[in-house]
């Protein structure tokens, strides 16, 4: 009789880090639980959590290396595929410069195979072209935060909102459905006596919880939180000695909204007057408030500039550096916010050390051994434009999926398809694999050992449930043979050992081991052997000093209706997917619930286009088309269409924009201009 068997782990989804319990007879895993004591979800899960993992055990699995052969790609050994990439890395870069050659690390891997990831790109290739998926969700939210209080996570706990928070501004964040266990909390405050101000376009399952629903239109958030300044400044709501003591900046700022009457943002948003003094009443005066933002927020081109408004609420009421309060960007993949501490951007180091600074590049080269090098490095978005000219001519893609994942696709697939060399590693042959020259296949979570930080900056274990399928390899134990292969042999045995090394180049992981992690995790910071970790940020002052309180002027969209394209096109998530699908349309009931993509379409913009549910339309950009059901509904503004992102039959990302934000160069996903056309 084949006994169950398990093991507890982390969840591979979204930011949340709820721990699970997998159980498995045999090479298949039988269901999953969670512990009523797991420190970020109290037992409880998502769909997708608990009936989303069909796809570990999936036939479509990458079992073996593959190499393209006469334009096909073709079966290989290991060493075949490995050696190709090896030499075709080598000579990319003997003819082309290092700069030439680029990579993507990924947010689903644990933080051991990040961190050698840029590792491998900075010490090996000799170049800081790495950058992973926040450059397309939170790169503006953690610049914003970094110039406002020099500091780059979320700074409150999850847990506080069980017990500590008095008042809610969520914004940006489609929680019920992007970070359903969080939901599950923030409904809980309210329903025990906490307000809810909720900032959101679309109608959502918040809303029905909400004390005051801001329904502002697509990408006027600058506008709106500036205007809710305006009435805290005008009505002596902000918090004076807080603002002298820990804050610079006040002055500029109390000019800067002057200009943001109620009325003036009533115009521009759309949201009522009475309804934004309501909220910045609210806001102001409850004794901790806390603000939690999504992709809604930061995914504009004025997605730093919006972050940067939620960050002057904050500092202007003091709502920061106690229990309840805070900076609380949710970040959407399981170790996102790993990615970042892992040094997975070109600008930043492990630890977040600035890559520019010599004496950053000095204590690395002294970690490392090697000469890093010392030219700027290119984000995501700046390497598919690169690739377009000819400068980048290598792409290394690690668990990563830009050719449906990248604004713009019609621009973003060329460039990936013109490139001299492309390896991809990976566990499905999805669609940026489809374009390789050698596919590597690697593991997936449930087969790792490592460690997870989730948006609470949480550092969790991750344990092997099952065995590998085929000749599948770990991500870190591919990457220490490719860098042996290219001159520089690396000794790591375990991911432990990489953990090891993980604490002396990160400060904020430098007490942590796996055995102090074992049960419930850590939150860095966590400088030494004896500390606790860090439930709440903030309590004695800002790394930066004080506070920056940041003036910022209104900008529209880059792109705006007009007689051709009359429709602002926003995007999301729904509940049953995940991501591009490549996951979780390979877990059957998931699919099963959600099998087909729609538009959703207001009831007064589809009697005006003909169209009923069910009908096909067309949607059509500046950019490309795709063909969709249409989904009659009110959930989203008139004038206003939604699409998730979930299916590639139907890629949104034909139609998005790829306008970038100035400072965080992430592209501007919610608003672009579309027509719906009846087919």
């Amino acid at each position: 009789m084949i006994r169950e068997a398990r093991v507890t782990t982390t969840c591979s989804y979204c930011g949340v880090g709820c721990t699970l319990e997998v159980h498995t007879l045999g090479d298949r895993i039988s269901r999953v639980t969670s512990p009523l004591d797991a420190p970020a979800n109290r037992g409880n899960l998502c769909v997708k959590g608990r009936f989303g993992f069909d796809y570990v055990t999936s036939p479509d699995r990458l079992t073996q290396p593959l190499i393209r052969r006469g334009g096909v790609l073709e079966p290989a050994t290991w060493a075949e595929a490995l050696d190709l990439v090896a030499r075709r890395l080598a000579e990319t870069r003997a003819q082309y410069g290092p700069q030439a050659i680029a990579g993507f690390s990924s947010a689903k891997c644990t933080n051991e195979e990040n961190y050698l990831f840029q590792k491998f790109m900075r010490t090996v290739i000799g170049t800081h072209n790495v950058d992973h998926c926040s450059r397309l969700c939170h790169a503006s939210s953690v610049t914003a935060v970094n110039m406002a209080i020099g500091s780059t996570a979320m700074s409150n706990s999850i847990a506080e909102l069980r017990s500590d928070i008095d008042c809610l501004l969520v914004t940006g964040s489609n929680t019920t459905e992007n970070h359903p266990v969080i939901a599950l909390e923030m409904k809980a405050a309210v329903a025990r006596g906490a307000k809810l101000i909720l900032v959101e376009p679309r109608e959502i399952e918040l809303t029905r919880f909400a004390t005051v629903w801001l329904r502002q239109r697509p990408g006027t958030d600058v506008a709106v939180f500036n205007g809710m300044a305006h009435v805290i400044i005008r009505d002596g709501l902000w918090h004076p000695e807080f603002v002298a003591d820990l804050t610079e900046g006040f002055e500029e700022l109390a000019e800067a909204v002057l200009p943001f009457t109620p009325e003036v943002v009533e115009e521009i948003s759309g949201v009522p007057a009475a309804d934004l003094e309501q909220a910045a009443r609210l806001y102001a005066t409850s004794a901790a408030a806390g603000i939690f933002w999504g992709m809604g927020v930061s995914q504009h081109r004025t997605g730093t500039d919006a972050s940067l408004t939620l960050c002057n609420l904050a500092l202007l009421c003091g709502q920061i550096g106690r229990p309840g309060t805070g900076l609380n960007p949710l970040r959407g993949q399981n170790n996102v916010q790993g990615a970042g501490d892992m040094g997975c951007l070109p600008n930043l180091m492990p630890g977040y050390l600035p890559a520019a600074a010599e004496d950053t590049l000095q204590r690395f080269d002294r970690l490392w051994g090697v000469h890093l090098p010392r030219h700027k490095g290119l984000t995501n978005t700046e390497v598919i434009n690169a690739a377009h000219a000819g400068q980048v001519r290598a792409l290394y893609v690690m668990g990563e999926n830009p050719a449906l994942t990248d604004p713009n696709l019609n621009h973003a697939r060329p460039a990936l398809a013109g490139l001299d060399f492309l390896v991809v590693q990976d566990i499905f042959l999805n669609e940026t694999a489809e374009l390789a020259h050698v596919v590597l296949p690697a593991w997936s979570w449930a087969e790792k050992e490592g460690t997870f930080t989730n948006t609470e900056r949480r550092v969790q274990r991750v344990r092997p449930v099952l065995p590998p399928p085929g000749a599948a390899r770990c991500d870190w134990a591919i990457l220490s043979d490719l860098a042996g292969r290219l001159g520089q042999p690396w000794h790591y045995d375990s991911a432990e050992a990489i953990f090891a090394e993980i604490r002396q180049a990160v400060p904020a992981y430098a007490g942590m081991t796996y055995a102090r992690i074992e049960a419930g995790g850590l939150q860095w910071p966590c400088p030494t052997a004896d500390h606790p970790g860090t439930r709440y940020l903030f309590a004695g002052g800002f790394p930066r000093g004080r506070g920056k309180l940041h003036p910022v002027a209104y900008l529209d969209p880059a792109e705006l209706p007009d007689a051709q394209f009359p429709l602002v096109l926003t995007t999301g998530r729904v509940l049953y997917h995940w991501h591009g699908g490549v996951l979780s349309r390979r877990a059957e009931g998931l699919n099963a619930i959600c099998p087909a993509p729609a538009v959703e379409v207001h009831p007064d913009d589809a009697a005006a286009l003909g169209v009923s549910s069910g009908q096909p339309v067309r949607v059509v950009s500046r950019r490309g088309e795709v063909q969709v059901p249409a989904l009659v509904t009110g959930r989203s503004r008139p004038g206003t269409v939604f699409m998730n992102f979930h299916f590639a039959e139907a890629a949104v990302n034909l139609l998005t924009n790829d306008a970038l934000d100035p400072y965080a160069k992430i592209p501007e996903y919610k608003v672009c201009a579309v027509r719906v056309e009846k087919l």
